[in-house]
């Protein structure tokens, strides 16, 4: 049974009761629906977008579109393979933002009419806080962080260093002051001439390379903040000038390249990283969000835990990149503190964590 409080649904707790929550995500341009009982996933669900590969880059209008065509196929198949019928779900979690704001209006759309029909709460869920709290999926296997322990999210569209004091408390260090590390990747590899989305490609060639065979200059920035604009400059204006003298460079030298541009952009984030740890004096670090995929960054943070003796958490593939298993986890703890939305929740494209 279900009181309605300022539009907001709260289901009277059980002790020990069975959570089960069905999670969406759309920020961008992945469509993913999940189910979690309790804290562990027990369906995941991802419908990727190709459109945007002709266009070298995320076409919002198109994303928005691709999102209503995928959205209940998504949701359905989630619910298919969790073995679960909608009627036992205790509630719905959405991401509300940060993103494109035409994509994040199907997910808020279409979980606000569900949550309504089912007569369940709705739980609205911050995508980077998301990011940060995929570490506390339960799968058996992972290390969990304990509180408190910092935690950089990188992806296409944020870079941030942030103090984790509990699930709902947290404090950005330190951020980009204009492109994400995510878009540095992307971009160098469309300097390039690498198919979107490069950042993947230029960790793969980057394994076959010299990572100090090219110099590229690191950005002198305060704090624990970040920059990569003229970083991703000095690689355009590198490739130009020697594209000029030989037009084979880039054929002859793509692999190192790739592991110089890599080596120096994980150099970037790991001296933010160890000013951090000993500013904090906290050894517990933890990454998260797309970039978190990459092969670099997780064996620079490996070893960074044998040389400093730090405590490193690196989340599985399937959580790095946008995931609706991640938007689930927020939503239990936030079910656990009945910490729930109202219907005149609206999406939103900036979205600060607090």
């Amino acid at each position: 049974m279900f009181y309605l409080c300022t539009s907001i649904f709260i289901p009277k707790r059980v002790e020990n009761e069975t959570i089960y929550i069905l999670a969406i995500e759309s920020s961008c341009d992945d469509t993913s629906a999940a189910v979690l009982c309790n804290d562990k996933v027990i369906s995941n669900v991802v419908a990727t977008q190709k459109i945007h590969e002709e266009y070298g880059g995320v076409v919002p209008e198109l994303a928005s579109r691709a999102h209503q065509q995928n959205i209940v196929p998504v949701v359905h198949q989630a619910l298919l393979n969790a073995n679960i019928d909608k009627k036992l779900l205790s509630a719905i979690a959405f991401t509300r933002g940060p993103g494109l704001m035409g994509s994040l209006l199907v997910g808020t759309s279409f979980a606000k009419s569900l949550a309504l029909g089912l007569n369940i709460p709705l739980i609205e869920v911050n995508h980077m806080q998301a990011h940060i709290l995929a570490h506390f999926i339960s799968d058996g296997q992972s290390r969990i962080p304990s509180f408190p322990f910092l935690a950089m999210t990188i992806s296409g569209g944020h870079t941030q260093i942030v103090k984790v004091n509990d699930y709902f408390d947290m404090e950005i260090l330190g951020e980009t002051l204009d492109d994400a590390v995510g878009e540095a990747f992307d971009k160098s590899a469309k300097i390039l001439g690498l198919p979107y989305p490069g950042g993947p490609l230029v960790d793969k060639y980057a394994q076959l390379g010299n990572p100090k065979k090219f110099t590229f200059p690191k950005p002198k920035v305060d704090g624990l903040n970040f920059s990569f604009s003229g970083l991703k400059t000095s690689i355009l204006y590198f490739i130009q000038k020697e594209t000029k003298k030989n037009p084979n460079f880039i054929t002859e030298n793509r692999n190192d390249i790739c592991a110089s541009i890599q080596f120096t952009i994980i150099n970037i984030l790991m001296d933010k990283l160890k000013k951090a740890v000993k500013e904090t004096g906290i050894k517990q670090v933890a990454i998260g969000g797309g970039v978190s995929a990459n092969s670099g960054i997780r064996n620079a943070l490996k070893n960074a835990e044998k040389k400093y003796g730090w405590s490193t958490y690196i989340p599985k593939f399937e959580y790095c990149t946008d995931n609706a298993a991640m938007i689930g986890i927020v939503g239990h703890h936030k079910y656990q503190q009945q910490l729930f939305a109202s219907q005149d929740v609206t999406a939103k494209a900036r979205y600060i964590i607090e």
